[in-house]
């Protein structure tokens, strides 16, 4: 199988098939390389942080799950008997997800039509608006996929701790782009996936753009780490 381009998808397939053999590099512009454990994205419910179980808690009627990856999310959602429509842009993650007998389909979020009564995005998921200029997109079609009534379960991570002093001022570049916007690219073995952009934004400039959208944005959880969880409903 070719998995160019898709170390995701790749790491995916080996660990399904093979168990552990090395972990994902995640490289990033702004901070040093990092390493994401293959077996993190195969969790079961106990691993998960509280905010995923929250979210997953909240999960009703025909749900989206955005960037299913290994499906550990779609998979327990599907064991308790939800209707589930997993999707992500890796061809290895959909493989892999359609083999757990999951409604998978390999499509870009934005490319998606279809009405949901829950779109589930996690792990960072406002990241795939990939940038600021961006988000007001990325929240457009987030309104066009819920159905009346609907709730979106998306969540991110404040980074402005990364840019505060030792006296609890902020250094910022005043003519730089927005601190929570950063790219990223894995390597898994010897596949590289090409350079991404990632969006990482604090709840209050979230809510304000998600209002100028039409939507409603509720801080539901926060978790130990600048992250937070958030609803999006149709004002």
């Amino acid at each position: 199988m070719d998995f160019e381009l898709d170390p995701l998808g790749y790491a995916i397939c080996d660990f399904a098939s093979n168990g552990f053999s090395e972990n994902i590099t995640v490289m990033a512009d702004l901070c040093e390389d990092d390493v994401m454990p293959v077996e993190y994205l195969f969790r079961t419910e106990e691993m998960m942080p509280e905010l995923e179980k929250k979210a997953l808690s909240l999960c009703k009627g025909k749900i989206l799950d955005v960037g299913a990856a290994a499906g550990c999310h779609s998979y327990l959602l599907h064991k308790q008997g939800k209707d589930v429509h997993a999707i992500d842009s890796s061809h290895g993650a959909v493989l892999h997800l359609k083999s757990l007998g999951l409604n998978a389909e390999q499509t870009d979020f934005f490319d998606l039509k279809g009405q949901y009564d829950t779109v589930l995005i996690l792990m960072n998921g406002i990241g795939i608006a990939g940038n600021l200029d961006n988000l007001s997109r990325f929240l457009k079609q987030i309104k066009a996929l819920l159905s009346p009534g609907g709730t979106a379960l998306c969540d991110s991570t404040d980074l402005s701790y990364m840019y505060q002093e030792e006296d609890g001022s902020m250094w910022l570049e005043l003519n730089g782009s927005y601190l929570g916007e950063m790219q990223f690219k894995m390597q898994y073995k010897e596949v590289e996936s090409n350079w991404f952009r990632w969006l990482y934004i604090d709840f209050d400039l979230l809510k304000e753009y998600a209002n100028k959208e039409g939507l409603n944005c509720e801080l539901i959880l926060e978790g130990p780490s600048n992250n937070y969880l958030v609803s999006l409903t149709h004002q």
